[in-house]
């Protein structure tokens, strides 16, 4: 009897060094080689969880120190100077990945030199029913009808006071805010959220182009948005008595050309202007698509499909403003390719939402260092030189 205990015994120990083994080597490889790693093991293995699920546990892996921080030195043609900040790079993550302001100091580690947390609403609330996220890979892009699910401005503003903000030198933090669903004042809203979070914001982006809110696109209409922006304005003016917080507008893709013409017409004046624009939120449009599965999911198409749409439409706006209000350009990029087009089309910035979902950390490096190359075969110095260089 003891000698058939002695053996399950070996057996056991044998199972837990195979299992330590097993894990030693899997943190060696990733140490040694995390792109590699990432794109043999972890990037398959997170598209077999349901895509909701995924990206909570990619926010938590980057808040915890999971992924390595980047080891990518960026070359001085990547320098950029956005909203009167110098950053060492031009590229963020976009709104709508770390939603609640988990993963900040994360974010900027990995190489990010704009990160935008949000959207927040006033008051917490869930968001639309489950499942609301949903998964294209054939096209590269995703389906989301998330719905403003926000933790409200309260956790979140003290989420954001506790960050170390030496970590976050040559970096912006955006606040993204948005409205509740049952609200029924949404200008009231958004100028809570200037109020909260202007001690801690290095710029403000009003939401008002979600395709998941009821009626929240309706005030990008010309009447709507010069009241809403014209209060937003005045909140400033009375809570920011030294150094006004630069007030950044999210535009959809899916405006005519006249109602376009009727935003910069606002945006323009005195009492309704702004510092700067995102283009472009998610679409409702529904392009030819390879996957046959998802396409007639209601909520915001993102990544691949739209990175024509939305340059296009930056390269309007840059027109139609001459090139005088900054433009954060969103929408496809993947590669250092993508990220150009758009600076030449006339963002002074990208930021990357889809792209980071399929392809993790290391899509920031390869973006970065082919945008380097593009830069540098131009002859531009830097990312300022070579914005709107597109447009004729």
């Amino acid at each position: 009897m003891s000698s058939k205990k002695e053996a399950l015994r070996k057996i056991k120990s044998l199972c837990y060094l195979t299992l330590g083994g097993s894990v030693a080597y899997q943190f060696i490889y990733m140490k040694k080689d995390f792109n590699g790693y990432y794109g043999k093991f972890l990037q398959p293995a997170s598209q077999y969880l349901n895509p909701e699920l995924a990206h909570r546990v990619g926010v938590s892996a980057i808040k915890y120190g999971f992924f390595p921080s980047e080891k990518f030195t960026d070359p001085k043609v990547l320098d950029t100077n956005f909203l009167d900040s110098k950053l060492n790079n031009p590229l963020g993550i976009a709104a709508g990945f770390d939603k609640h302001g988990d993963a900040v100091n994360g974010l900027k580690n990995i190489g990010f030199s704009i990160i935008e947390v949000g959207s927040v609403t006033p008051e917490p609330q869930p968001g639309n029913p489950k499942p609301r996220v949903f998964r294209l890979p054939e096209d590269e892009a995703v389906i989301n009808r998330y719905g403003f699910n926000s933790e409200g401005h309260d956790k979140v503003y003290k989420k954001i006071c506790n960050i170390d903000k030496t970590l976050l030198d040559n970096c912006l933090l955006g606040i993204n805010l948005g409205k509740n669903k049952v609200s029924e004042n949404a200008v009231q809203d958004y100028t809570l959220g200037i109020k909260k979070f202007c001690d801690v914001a290095d710029y403000f982006v009003i939401n008002i182009s979600s395709p998941n809110t009821p009626g929240l696109r309706s005030l990008q209409k010309k009447e709507e948005l010069h009241e809403l922006l014209t209060e937003i304005n005045k909140t400033r003016n009375l809570v920011q008595s030294t150094k006004k917080i630069p007030l950044l507008l999210k535009l959809a893709p899916d405006l005519t050309i006249e109602e376009i013409k009727d935003i910069v017409s606002v945006i323009t004046k005195k009492e309704s202007k702004v510092d700067g624009l995102i283009i472009s939120n998610t679409t409702i449009d529904r392009p030819l698509l390879i996957n046959k599965t998802f396409p007639n999911e209601t909520g915001g198409l993102s990544g691949r499909p739209l990175a024509n749409k939305s340059t296009e439409m930056i390269r309007n706006v840059y027109k139609l403003t001459k090139g005088k209000i900054p433009i954060i350009g969103v929408g496809g990029v993947f590669t250092g390719q993508d990220a150009y087009e758009k600076i030449l089309a006339g963002a002074s910035a990208v930021q990357i939402y889809t792209a980071f979902i399929y392809h993790g950390p290391p899509v920031i490096t390869k973006i970065k260092s082919e945008l380097a190359e593009l830069l540098e075969r131009d002859g531009y110095k830097n990312v300022n030189e070579a914005v709107g260089k597109g447009v004729k």
